[in-house]
């Protein structure tokens, strides 16, 4: 049976996660934030000296050449913007991940902790009912586990196609730009 204070602790230690994982997730909300400020600036700044350029030409050619100078720095910029709120949801994602992984190994442990207190005060005759018990938590465990394990080969499966399609996308700029 759990003592009131068990219970008051787990509620703090509770409450105190949610806490951690709230500023987590504002960290995240924040950079995201930060990002797209820099994002406009940059491209109200760009924007306001394209204006000027455009202005100062001459002849249609030149307008042509202004204009196609422009596609691949956008590109890349474009490519940049993407590869930092990559960056930031994966960390945002790790550190959150990381809190509840170390949380869910406590909460196993004291599942398990409780299991093992009720199987000593457990009566005389019912050690098939704990064996059963045992065996589901563990089972729940094992589960749990899998279900880890595959949600982490998925993250890494899309990171390297995120990567690969970034990486495919800049050369084919490139070789775009290369025969201009």
């Amino acid at each position: 049976m759990l003592t009131a204070e068990q219970l008051m602790a787990s509620h703090k230690a509770n409450i105190e996660t949610l806490f951690g994982l709230t500023h987590k997730a504002f960290e995240g909300v924040e950079k995201l934030v930060e990002l797209n400020v820099q994002a406009t600036k940059a491209a109200l700044a760009e924007t306001a000296n394209h204006a000027h350029a455009v202005m100062g030409v001459k002849d249609a050619q030149e307008l042509m050449a202004l204009q196609a100078g422009m596609v691949q720095p956008l590109a890349e910029k474009t490519a940049a913007y993407s590869r930092h709120l990559y960056d930031i949801a994966t960390a945002a994602g790790a550190d959150l991940g990381k809190t509840l992984e170390a949380q869910t190994a406590d909460a196993q442990k004291k599942v398990m902790g409780l299991v093992d207190s009720a199987t000593k005060n457990a009566p005389a005759g019912s050690e098939t009912a704990v064996a059963v018990m045992k065996s589901a938590v563990a089972a729940a465990n094992n589960a749990f586990e899998s279900m880890q394990k595959a949600v982490k080969q998925a993250t890494d499966m899309a990171e390297t196609n995120f990567k690969t399609a970034a990486t495919t996308a800049m050369n084919a700029n490139k070789t775009v730009a290369k025969k201009r």
